[in-house]
């Protein structure tokens, strides 16, 4: 059963990939935007590249813009379709009881905020949770001034805040 809301912004490509479905472009895509917001942007030299994006059931939500749209940063000519919002959904831990799906490396590019894109970007990472992980838990850990967004979603915090990488963040999960 999809359970994916329907998304009202047509320009808007989205897919929910399985890792071992990715292809370069799209993993090149994926990495460059993570790179120019979390590193670049954000001014945090931390290693994004974790080991996590490859194994398991990891799966990658990607919302791509048209070549012709506004959104749209284009990397290699006409037909191009730029990642303009991405969500990392880690699987349960094998073998733990009660482990639950993990949501990590939500992102919006510069261009694309504003739009209320990250709050369908979170509503389709909850969906494609639901439907790959039912019986799973949601947890991510949120940079602590998205605390409000991320409640606004049904998640509460369930830490107090920490620094990770110099950035303030706090862990939530989402209540049934």
């Amino acid at each position: 059963m999809d359970l994916t809301p329907p998304d009202p912004t047509p320009e808007l490509t989205w897919h929910d990939l399985h890792h071992s479905d990715l292809g370069v472009d799209d993993l090149y895509d994926v990495l460059a935007l993570r790179n120019r917001v979390f590193v670049v942007e954000q001014d945090c030299c931390y290693q994004d590249i974790d080991g996590l994006d490859l194994v398991a059931d990891t799966r990658h939500l990607l919302a791509r813009a048209s070549s012709g749209s506004a959104l749209a940063q284009v990397r290699g000519g006409a037909g191009v379709q730029s990642v303009v919002g991405y969500a990392r959904l880690l699987a349960p831990a094998a073998g733990e009881a009660g482990a639950p799906a993990r949501i990590g490396r939500v992102i919006v590019s510069a261009e694309a905020r504003g739009q209320a894109l990250g709050r369908r970007l979170m509503e389709r990472a909850l969906a494609s949770c639901a439907t790959h992980w039912p019986d799973a838990g949601v947890e991510l850990s949120a940079q602590a001034h998205l605390r409000a967004f991320y409640a606004s979603l049904g998640f509460e915090p369930v830490s107090d805040v920490y620094d990770e990488d110099g950035i303030p963040h706090v862990d939530m999960r989402l209540t049934p």
